[in-house]
C-alpha cells in the first residue's frame, strides 16, 4: 500500500514539508509506502472548464506543468494527504489549481480512496483552508481521514513547527488512523467486500 503525500507549498523544505514529513515517518513504521509529491513553485495553470481532459484519456491537455505526472501517480496510489500553507485565510492557489484540474481531468484516480487535507500556519485561516482542500474529497467519494484535533500545524519555520508538540502529534495519530483505514479497506477487499456500485450521475439543472 502507499500514500501519497503532496506538498502545496512553493517552499520545499518548509513548515508543510516538515508536518508531511511527521506523517510520512509513522505510515512507514506502520508498513506503508509512501511519497512526498512536490507541487513547487513553478506557475500552475488554472483549469479553464474546457472538457477536452474528457477526450485525452483523463489528462489534462495543458502539459507546461506536473499535473499529469500526478494523476499517473495517484492511480496507483491507495491513499493521499494534501498539505498546504495558510495564504489570507486559505490554501495556496497553486494547490487549489493543481487539485481542480488533476481531479476534475480524472476523478477516477482518486474515487473511494482515503484522504485528508493538512495545513500549517503561523497563527490563523486553518480550518478554513482545510475545509476548501477536503471539499475536492467529498465530492468524489473519498472517505476523509481524522485525527485527534484538526489536522494542522503552527509555526512560522521548521524549527517552529518541530516545537509545536501537540500539533506533530495531530500528524501522527492521522497517520496511524490513516493506515488503519488503509488496512480496513484491503482486509474488506480480500473478504469480497467491493467498492460500491453507485447509480448514474443525475445532474439537475435550472434556468433562473
Amino acid at each position: 500500500m502507499k500514500v501519497l503525500l503532496v506538498n502545496g507549498s512553493g517552499n520545499l523544505k518548509g513548515c508543510t514539508y516538515t508536518a508531511l514529513s511527521e506523517i510520512a515517518k509513522v505510515l512507514e513504521l506502520k508498513g506503508i509506502h509512501t511519497e512526498i509529491f512536490q507541487v513547487g513553485a513553478k506557475p500552475i495553470r488554472d483549469c479553464i472548464g474546457c472538457c477536452a481532459c474528457k477526450k485525452n484519456g483523463g489528462h489534462c491537455v495543458f502539459t507546461e506543468d506536473s499535473v499529469n505526472e500526478f494523476i499517473d501517480r495517484a492511480k496507483e496510489a491507495d491513499g493521499f494527504i494534501f498539505g498546504s500553507p495558510v495564504y489570507y485565510a486559505h490554501p495556496s492557489g497553486r494547490l487549489l489549481s493543481f487539485m481542480d484540474r488533476a481531479f476534475y481531468a480524472n476523478s477516477a484516480a482518486f474515487a473511494f480512496k482515503p484522504a485528508a487535507a493538512i495545513v500549517s500556519a503561523r497563527r490563523a485561516g486553518t480550518t478554513a483552508s482545510i475545509d476548501a482542500i477536503t471539499k475536492h474529497f467529498t465530492i468524489n467519494n473519498m472517505p476523509v481521514v481524522s485525527s485527534n484535533y484538526w489536522n494542522m500545524v503552527h509555526g512560522n519555520t521548521p524549527d517552529e513547527i518541530q516545537q509545536d508538540k501537540e500539533g506533530l502529534q495531530v500528524m501522527r495519530h492521522l497517520a496511524m488512523n490513516m493506515a488503519w483505514l488503509l488496512k480496513c479497506i484491503e482486509a474488506g477487499r480480500i473478504n469480497g467486500i467491493e467498492r460500491p456500485v453507485l447509480e448514474e450521475k443525475i445532474r439537475t439543472n435550472f434556468i433562473r
